[in-house]
């Protein structure tokens, strides 16, 4: 089946309450699937809590940089970092089947959902990028070069963007052209949000989860 309105939840950093919001959100806009691109574990939140939101949900995840250097047992010394010892096995479990890359059949075609571009989760895209900085992302220079997805859903930054990359703005030959959604994310030091990708209006749409309790609409973007 080739998905058309789907939920889109970018970094979540424990955050139980604001992700269950987001679910909520979901449901009242008929969302046929919920995508996340990661970075569950590290904040102030329920981890665990939001294992069982999203194996509740069925949602569909890859691993974030800090589920990796969890599962590694690594970088375990930064501000509201998690340990393997604190979580539930079901977590664990959860999050040791997340893959790199997914891969989800649309009405736009195959999306291409990860954490930062591509198979490098640390690699940083901000809609700010130009000239060079495009230049040297090799992340994104592959996925144009194999011309599989036009559309790429990712997070790492915690910024939300819409933003569409062509080969020239990389100093590729050829025609070839993608769109970058991030969701943003629900870590509280950010601006929290989550996103409604509706393929049919081709719009996406970010909700405010600042206030848990209260979620609003914060802007409405076309696709490029």
């Amino acid at each position: 089946m080739s998905l058309a309105r789907l939920g889109l939840v970018g970094d979540i950093h424990a955050e139980d309450r604001r992700l269950e919001a987001a679910l909520a959100i979901f449901r009242e806009h008929d969302v046929e699937q919920v995508l996340f691109v990661g970075d569950v574990v590290d904040g102030e939140g329920d981890v665990d809590r939001c294992c069982a939101l999203l194996a509740s949900a069925g949602a569909v995840g890859v691993r974030g940089n800090h589920d990796r250097w969890l599962l590694e047992d690594r970088m375990r010394t930064l501000p509201h970092a998690h340990s393997r010892a604190m979580l539930a096995p079901e977590s664990i479990a959860l999050l040791s089947s997340l893959p790199i890359l997914r891969e989800v059949e649309t009405l736009a075609g195959t999306l291409l959902l990860c954490h930062g571009v591509g198979h490098n989760d640390m690699v940083r895209l901000s809609p700010r990028d130009d000239g060079y900085a495009l230049e040297t992302n090799d992340e994104l220079r592959r996925l144009l070069d194999e011309r599989r997805h036009s559309l790429v859903v990712g997070g790492h930054t915690h910024e939300r963007m819409v933003e569409r990359y062509r080969a020239n703005d990389l100093r590729l030959e050829g025609d070839a052209s993608l769109v970058f959604v991030n969701a943003g994310a629900l870590a509280r030091a950010e601006v929290p949000c989550c996103a409604v990708l509706d393929l049919r209006a081709g719009r996406v749409s970010f909700f405010d989860l600042a206030d848990a309790e209260a979620p609003g609409e914060l802007e409405s973007r076309l696709l490029p």
